[in-house]
């Protein structure tokens, strides 16, 4: 069965992001789609370096609106941000599971460029083993003994 996924933030530009790639990254036979309540204009520019050095590219996203996913249904909805879990919409489509788990927001860190890279590379880190944690615990196959994605097998 294809797992449905729609990863939920306010700006849809960095957290969010990294969070779709990732889970992307462990197994590809999930649909898996990122939004955001207010979305901003672009991908963050960091956000896409700091996943480029996973070799992960997120170069052609583009930050989109949640609306458009509201009458679809989701295995899970999850949000990575407090503004966006208390600003969830309703969705008229099945959602068997609402999960949050928050990580701070690196665009708001201010300090030298060296420390605003430093601070999305930790994010990234910290959003790789959240969602790889949530992966293994809620998707992964069980032994499946075929894929290199989680380790587990």
């Amino acid at each position: 069965m294809r797992e449905r996924i729609l990863i939920l933030c306010t700006g849809n530009s960095s957290r969010s992001q990294m969070a779709e790639a990732f889970l992307k990254s462990y197994d590809s036979r999930m649909e898996v789609f990122s939004a955001g309540t207010e979305p901003a204009k672009e991908v963050h520019p960091m956000a896409i370096k700091v996943m480029a050095e996973l070799d992960i590219d997120i170069s052609q996203n583009k930050p989109k609106i949640v609306n458009p996913f509201i009458n679809q249904s989701f295995d899970y909805v999850i949000t990575v941000c407090g503004d966006a879990n208390r600003n969830c919409p309703e969705f008229a489509g099945k959602v068997k599971n609402r999960w949050h788990l928050e990580f701070d927001d690196p665009a708001k860190v201010e300090g030298t460029d060296q420390e605003i890279l430093d601070a999305f590379r930790e994010i990234r880190d910290q959003i790789g083993e959240g969602f790889l944690s949530f992966y293994k615990s809620q998707m992964a196959p069980s032994s499946c003994g075929s894929c290199s994605c989680c380790g587990g097998c």
